[in-house]
């Protein structure tokens, strides 16, 4: 039995150095999808800002069009003030003066309001390609990052891989099947965890269990867990001989 729990800590001590490599790899790819996301948001910002400014510098061309055009028939309907034969004509003239008079004040008013946002598009235009820089700095530094990780960890991974088709096949048909079993249905893959100062993660084991547990001469599951508790010494042997066998 001993041979057995030993198999079956040899193949959960690869497993969980297979899952440490895939998390330190999960999460650079989760992250560089993330920025690469912050990216494509800011140069959309980038891009709607640069085209609203172009919106605004042509509103404000037509509103200075429409200042000159008004002022020319303020001062051409001033002339024929002086020239009308009764009051209504003049009258009406004076209507149409106050008319463009208004179109001036508008006109005048909006390009003041187009200056102030012209000026905060500026601002927001610059923070924004300032900050899309140091995203795409960030990204760069992180798409070495994970191939450096990539290459750092590809010749270890490559070793355990090869290492647990022949654990698995070391554990045998009738537990293996168990362990895969139960090994989908941990978030962590921790199927076989070692008994550490009488306690199975973190959560003391009663102490008959416990002596059990230090007999190796069966499988123990602990009901808390639903885990199969062995001692820490298989565990120690496991890493002693992965480390051994990569020189």
């Amino acid at each position: 039995m001993e041979e057995v729990l030993q198999n079956l800590a040899n193949l959960q001590y690869i497993d969980s150095r297979i899952d440490e490599i895939a998390r330190l790899r999960g999460d650079l790819p989760e992250e560089i999808a993330d920025i690469e996301m912050d990216i494509a948001r800011l140069q959309n910002r980038v891009k709607n800002l640069e085209q609203e400014s172009l919106d605004l510098k042509k509103e404000g061309n037509m509103l200075n069009g429409d200042v000159e055009e008004a002022k020319l028939l303020v001062d051409k309907y001033e002339k024929q003030q002086m020239t009308v034969r009764n009051n209504r004509e003049y009258d009406a003239l004076t209507k149409e003066i106050e008319s463009q008079k208004q179109r001036i004040e508008n006109a005048l008013s909006r390009l003041d309001e187009i200056n102030i946002l012209l000026d905060e598009n500026e601002r927001n235009t610059f923070d924004s390609k300032d900050a899309l820089a140091e995203t795409e700095d960030v990204l760069a530094n992180k798409q070495t990052d994970l191939e450096r990780l990539k290459s750092q960890t590809k010749a270890e991974e490559t070793e355990l891989l090869k290492k647990r088709e022949s654990a698995a096949k070391q554990v045998g048909d009738r537990y293996i099947r168990n362990y895969e079993r139960l090994r989908g249905g941990f978030k962590n893959g921790l199927v076989v965890v070692p008994m550490e100062r009488g306690a199975c993660l973190g959560m003391m084991l009663p102490p008959q269990v416990q002596v059990e547990v230090r007999k190796k001469n069966r499988i123990i599951i602990d009901e808390s867990s639903g885990r199969i508790v062995i001692d820490q010494s298989f565990f120690d042997v496991a890493e002693r001989e992965f480390k051994a066998s990569l020189g």
